[in-house]
């Protein structure tokens, strides 16, 4: 399908949320939720219509997908994430309340992810001990040794210096710059954390996972 792209005299070209929800593979909503997160650029036009740069949805695709948006090897993350078997999630939040509603909510998604919940660092340690998992998420702000502690533990040891990260905080930027931020490379999604946003992020990762593993089961293809 053509997009009918918008360009400005700037030279910068557009998409509707539409076609980037297409050119994503994902839903208008899951677009438009990032674009309020701040997952995707976004800006609106006098009607309220909102348009996303056409740099913004190939650097997120090359960001969650590690796909160059050209690439015929990107097919739909719904299927990619299908054929996935093998991902974890460990899941670190010390409210019992929010850790019982990440629970729920992830559990209901019935995606290929092996979740665990942990209410304090030192189980989470003991998890990622046991077995590093895919994708670690957490708080920044737990009561003794919090998320950022642990964050600058888990990227001191080479073994897990390269685990993804999703950091969730009610704090304000300043604030978590006053804590001495967290690594460029680790999301950061704001309370009230919103469960599509995260959902959909956890999508393309899945879909990154089996890229990957489609890659080392047949090295020559990328070569090809």
């Amino acid at each position: 399908m053509k997009k009918k792209t918008t360009a400005l005299a700037s030279g910068e070209v557009y998409y509707t949320t539409r076609e980037a929800a297409e050119m994503l593979n994902v839903s208008l909503r899951t677009v438009q939720l990032w674009v309020e997160a701040g997952v995707l650029k976004a800006w609106k036009t006098d009607g309220g219509h909102r348009r996303v740069p056409i740099s913004s949805v190939e650097a997120l695709i090359k960001e969650r997908l590690g796909e160059d948006p050209a690439t015929p090897e990107v097919q739909s993350i719904a299927e990619l994430a299908s054929a996935n078997e093998h991902y974890s999630a460990l899941v670190l939040e010390d409210d019992e309340d929010m850790l019982h509603l990440y629970k729920m909510t992830m559990e209901s998604w019935e995606m290929p992810v092996r979740f665990t919940f942990v209410k304090s660092v030192f189980e989470a340690l003991v998890e990622i001990g046991r077995a590093p998992p895919d994708l670690l998420i957490t708080d920044l702000r737990i009561p003794g040794v919090d998320g950022f502690e642990i964050i600058r533990v888990l990227r001191a040891d080479p073994a897990l210096s390269a685990l993804n990260i999703v950091a969730v905080s009610g704090m304000e930027r300043h604030e978590i710059e006053e804590r001495g931020g967290v690594p460029a490379e680790i999301t950061v999604f704001a309370k009230p954390l919103s469960f599509e946003v995260l959902r959909g992020y956890l999508t393309a990762c899945l879909a990154n996972k089996a890229l990957q593993e489609k890659r080392n089961a047949h090295p020559l293809s990328r070569a090809a």
